[in-house]
């Protein structure tokens, strides 16, 4: 499995340090699971972007057919 080394600030190390344990998990796999998510969203906006112009250019598209 690849690897990839990030950098944060002192406070931004802080934070991930302390929320990860409030969640009672690891820093890795709390920040894993933030990016994984990260990546969902975006993937979820854009297919919801694309069905609302599907949606809105439809009838154009049937009297061009």
């Amino acid at each position: 499995m690849a690897g990839l080394n990030l950098r944060f600030t002192d406070d931004e190390l802080d934070a991930l340090r302390e929320r990860a344990a409030a969640e009672g998990r690891s820093m890795q796999a709390f920040a894993h699971d933030a990016v994984i998510s990260a990546i969902n969203e975006h993937s979820r906006l854009f297919n919801e972007a694309a069905e609302h112009v599907l949606k809105a250019s439809a009838e154009l598209n049937r009297r061009l057919a």
